[in-house]
């Protein structure tokens, strides 16, 4: 019995190990940046500007967003032009014509890695009711943007994920297809014609996502892989009793 038992758990841990959903980050990278990506997530490019959400889960997906943007360096992108920018307060009207004055929390220099970059947040600086953080840095010519912004309501359930990020990201230089604006374009506002898109804000804003939604397969389902291991034991057993017979 105890062969038997022994046998049971070496099939289930096989199953397990070769059919259980990987959680595992992927590393994402482009012709400006690199960082750590979470399960689930995917970048997208949508005009001249990357934006990443959680394709995995529909709910999730409308919690945040990531954009990132890249332009050839112009006057205006220094270092010390992001951090004086991004000390004050960002005013506009929503689409429901609400006015919206952000809320600055903080905005600093900060060092990843062997780069500079200039570390915001504010709070309902690009989207009603979201916390968006910015990192901006300036790297061989060309200024980088990278904004997260999520829900307030999902701050704290997001903020060991953005961080995570954050402490992988890298910044360089791939002229190979480099998908930047001129210097004669704003960096901030490239990132929020981005968030802008009706695609992209509806999908936070809780509005139908107008792409076209990838098939749910059966091997989606949790109740497939755990009905699976169920199926396993079954067949084991017997197996295992027609031997000891």
């Amino acid at each position: 019995m105890r062969k038997a038992i022994s046998s049971l758990v070496l099939i289930s841990s096989i199953f397990i190990s070769t059919f259980a959903p990987k959680a595992h980050a992927s590393k994402f990278a482009n012709q400006f940046v690199e960082f750590e990506l979470p399960s689930g997530w995917v970048c997208i490019l949508e005009g001249a500007e990357w934006v990443c959400q959680n394709q995995q889960d529909a709910n999730k997906k409308k919690d945040a967003i990531i954009v990132l943007a890249a332009k050839i360096q112009g006057d205006q992108d220094s270092l010390d032009q992001y951090i004086g920018y991004l000390k004050n307060p960002k005013s506009y009207t929503t689409p429901q014509g609400k006015q919206v004055t952000s809320e600055v929390r903080y905005a600093q220099n900060k060092s990843i890695g062997e780069q500079s970059w200039v570390d915001a947040l504010h709070l309902e600086s690009e989207i009603s009711g979201f916390y968006t953080r910015y990192l901006a840095t300036v790297k061989d010519g060309i200024g980088i943007l990278v904004t997260y912004s999520v829900n307030k309501n999902k701050y704290q359930e997001y903020t060991a994920m953005f961080e995570t990020m954050v402490k992988s990201l890298k910044a360089f230089r791939r002229d190979g297809g480099l998908n930047a604006a001129p210097a004669s374009s704003d960096l901030f506002k490239n990132a929020k014609v981005a968030l802008s898109n009706d695609t992209v804000f509806g999908n936070i804003q809780g509005a139908d996502d107008s792409k076209p939604k990838r098939k749910a397969s059966l091997a989606d389902d949790p109740m497939f892989f755990y009905g699976g291991i169920a199926l396993v034991a079954i067949v084991a057993i017997m197996i295992l009793k027609r031997r000891n017979k």
